[in-house]
């Protein structure tokens, strides 16, 4: 029992074989069919081909020796030395696919017929990505592999075949989803690319020497000492005034003392006229 549940293959091995097996990997340096006769009466010529040809494959193969050292007439045609022969395989008869229902067939048959058709290819396009934003050489890239797929798999809906393609953020589902559930910012070092965090880091360090010489060290000290002392100069303006306030009230206080008091000592009659510093509250009496 141990045996045949070790040798059960998944689901997805399973699937794999039989698309290995429907679509076998082309061989290496195979010769393609124009490199062997055809069989097509219509296509047969006598200048070209003779009469053992018909029916099926032939190769020519280099040999090192001369072709007809170990060639045995009883078993073959003297026109096929020095060429590599094999029966044309048979046309395969074409099958008309079965139509399933996707809501009453089985697990497999839905997985096979309506979730992987559609899936694989945009993997395959996720993976193809992800080389090209150098996920397999770095541990932290800004790919997101889900929502590339989403993204993917949106745009190639076949009810959206002749809408414009959109981004991931503009799908209507994932609008709403961040909205309540907003992501934190994707940090700067992600975002840049090779030559611009090359670029950044190289003025950074071109700043820094040029803060190390001694002339500007004296600059960005006196610029410190400047900016320390200006520091409260809003303040100190609105005391000044305040003072100079203040002062003009009590001199305007003591002038009017002054003239009351002469007021009340002249009574002679005579009219004084005195000016104040300011022309506008010129006091007769």
């Amino acid at each position: 029992m141990a045996k045949m549940i070790a040798e059960k293959k998944s689901l997805w091995q399973q699937v794999c074989d039989e698309y290995d097996t429907q679509y076998p990997p082309p061989l290496e340096n195979a010769a393609s069919d124009t490199c062997s006769v055809e069989t097509c009466i219509s296509q047969y010529s006598a200048s070209k081909h003779s009469p053992v040809f018909q029916g099926i494959m032939a190769s020519k193969v280099a040999v090192d020796t001369g072709l007809f050292n170990d060639f045995e007439p009883q078993c073959s045609h003297p026109a096929l030395a020095g060429y590599a022969v094999a029966p044309r395989p048979p046309q395969p008869k074409s099958v008309t696919p079965e139509i399933i229902d996707p809501h009453t067939c089985s697990p497999r048959e839905y997985l096979e017929n309506y979730l992987f058709p559609a899936l694989l290819p945009g993997m395959e396009a996720m993976l193809a990505q992800a080389q090209r934003e150098c996920c397999l050489e770095r541990k932290r890239t800004r790919f997101n592999a889900c929502d590339f797929l989403t993204e993917w798999l949106y745009n190639k809906n076949p009810r959206r075949l002749e809408q414009e393609p959109v981004s991931f953020e503009e799908i209507p589902f994932v609008r709403d989803w961040l909205r309540e559930h907003p992501r934190p910012p994707i940090p700067l070092s992600l975002l840049l690319s090779d030559e611009s965090a090359a670029i950044l880091i190289q003025a950074g360090w071109r700043g820094y020497k040029v803060r190390c010489d001694p002339e500007v060290q004296e600059l960005r000290q006196w610029q410190k000492e400047l900016r320390e002392e200006s520091r409260d100069i809003g303040q100190r303006v609105q005391e000044f005034w305040a003072n100079q306030s203040r002062g003009r009230r009590g001199m305007l206080e003591r002038v009017g003392r002054e003239l009351e008091d002469t007021s009340q000592g002249n009574r002679s009659g005579v009219c004084i006229r005195v000016l104040s510093p300011t022309p506008q509250n010129t006091v007769i009496l």
